[in-house]
C-alpha cells in the first residue's frame, strides 16, 4: 500500500508567486538566517572563477567540532570517531544516545535503530565533523534515540562520482564486518536492531540514499546481518537539463541559485556528463528502471521555498509511478537549512515524521520478529 503525502503536491497559483516576493529574513529565523548566509559567502569564496575549488580555504573556513571536545556527564549522547577504510581514508563520527546503554530491550519492544547519515554540502563542502553536522546528528540521535553514524566520505571535484555512492555503501559493510567479527558489541547498544537500519540524508545527502539504496536493494544477503528497513531523504539533490519552473521562480531567492547548483553537477559529475547524467536526474532519459527493485519505504521532505522542489517532487511521483512506498512531507514556507535548528515547527514537524516513519517499521518487524502485534491508544 502506498502512503499519501501529509500535503498534497502544491498547484501553481498566485499564493506561490506572492511567497515568492517575501524576503529570505521574513520566512527564516535570524539565527538560522546569518548561518546559511554566512556558509553562503564561505562557498562562494571558495569557488574560482575558471571553475576550480580551493579545498584549503574551504577546510579553513569550516567550522569544525573536534572529537576531544569535553563531553558533560549528563550529555544525553555521546559521540567517538571511527575509521573505516585507511586505505580511501574514509571514517565516521558516531552518536549513541546515553539512553540506549541502560535500556532493555524485551521482545515485545522496539530495538534501537541505526542510521547512517549521508551529510549535505552538494558532494563538495561540509565533512561528518563539521559544526553544522555534529548538530543535525546529535539531535536526531536525541530526538529519535537512534544509533547515528554519519559518514566522512570524499568529496568532489578531487574525488568525482562514483566515490561519495562507493565510500557511503562501505559504512554498510564496515558495520557488517564489525558484527560479523564480533567486535561491534565494544561501542555499539546492546539494543541497538540490525533489522532497522535507515539511510539518511540531506541535500546531495539524499540523492546518495537513494543510490545506496538502490544497491543495497541489489546485495540481497551481502548485508546480512543488516537490514536497510527505511530510506529518509531531506530536501535531496536531483536535477535534469531542462529547467524547471521552481528554479526559474527562486533562482538567487532563498539562498541558492541556478548557477550553484550547476557547478556542483560539474564538480561531481563524469567530465563530460550532463545533468541528465542518472546519478542526477533519476528518472531521466539515460536512468534505469526501478520496476523490479524491491526498495523499502521512504520518508521525502521537501521545502516548499526549495529552488530544486520541483525535482524533489517528480522524484516522489516517479518512485510511487514505479510502485514504491514513498511518504512527503511536503513543508509549504521551508527553506534550505531549516532542519538544523529546533526553532520552527518546520523542524518539529520533520522529527515528529521521521520518529513516526521508523515507529510504523518498529512495529512491523516487531510483528515480523515475535508474531506480536504492539497495540497504541489515543
Amino acid at each position: 500500500m502506498l502512503l499519501q503525502s501529509e500535503h498534497m503536491e502544491p498547484e501553481e497559483d498566485s499564493s506561490a508567486e506572492e511567497l515568492q516576493l517575501k524576503e529570505s529574513k521574513e520566512v527564516v529565523p535570524l539565527n538560522t538566517w546569518v548561518l546559511i548566509s554566512n556558509l553562503k559567502l564561505a562557498y562562494n569564496l571558495t569557488r574560482n572563477s575558471d571553475g576550480s575549488f580551493n579545498r584549503n580555504l574551504d577546510e579553513f573556513l569550516d567550522r569544525k567540532v573536534p572529537v576531544s571536545s569535553v563531553e558533560r556527564e549528563d550529555d544525553p549522547v555521546t559521540f567517538m570517531d571511527v575509521t573505516i577504510d585507511r586505505t580511501s581514508g574514509i571514517w565516521s563520527r558516531i552518536f549513541i544516545p546515553r539512553a540506549s546503554h541502560n535500556n532493555n530491550a524485551s521482545s515485545t519492544t522496539h530495538g534501537t535503530p541505526i542510521f547512517f547519515y549521508f551529510h549535505g554540502g552538494s558532494f563538495v563542502h561540509m565533512s561528518a565533523n563539521s559544526a553544522v553536522y555534529h548538530t543535525v546528528c546529535q539531535q536526531l540521535a536525541r530526538l529519535c534515540q537512534a544509533v547515528v553514524i554519519s559518514v566522512n566520505y570524499r568529496r568532489a571535484p578531487e574525488h568525482k562520482y562514483p566515490a561519495a555512492y562507493n565510500d557511503c555503501y562501505a559504512a554498510l559493510t564496515w558495520l557488517k564486518v564489525q558484527v560479523l567479527r564480533g567486535v561491534a558489541h565494544a561501542w555499539l547498544p546492546r539494543t541497538a536492531d540490525l533489522g532497522r537500519c535507515f539511510l539518511v540524508g540531506d541535500s546531495n545527502g539524499g540523492n546518495i540514499v537513494h543510490h545506496v539504496g538502490v544497491r543495497a536493494a541489489e546485495s540481497g544477503a551481502e548485508l546480512g546481518p543488516l537490514r536497510v528497513a527505511g530510506h529518509i531523504l531531506i530536501i535531496p539533490m536531483f536535477g535534469g537539463n531542462r529547467r524547471t519552473q521552481s528554479e526559474l521562480r527562486f533562482d538567487g531567492q532563498y539562498f541558492v541559485t541556478i548557477k550553484d547548483r550547476d557547478f556542483y553537477w560539474q564538480s561531481f559529475l563524469p567530465a563530460g556528463a550532463d545533468r541528465d547524467h542518472p546519478a542526477c536526474n533519476i528518472f531521466g532519459p539515460s536512468s534505469r528502471s526501478l520496476e523490479g527493485v524491491v526498495l523499502p519505504p521512504s520518508l521525502v521532505a521537501v521545502a516548499g521555498l526549495d529552488m530544486i522542489k520541483d525535482w524533489q517532487l517528480q522524484y516522489v511521483e516517479g518512485m510511487r509511478n514505479a510502485g514504491k512506498d514513498v511518504e512527503l512531507l511536503f513543508l509549504e514556507e521551508a527553506t534550505v537549512g531549516f532542519f538544523i535548528f529546533p526553532n520552527t515547527g518546520h523542524f518539529h514537524r520533520l522529527m515528529d515524521k521521521i520518529t513516526a516513519f521508523i515507529d510504523r517499521d518498529g512495529d512491523q518487524h516487531l510483528t515480523r520478529r515475535t508474531g506480536i502485534t504492539r497495540r497504541t491508544t489515543t
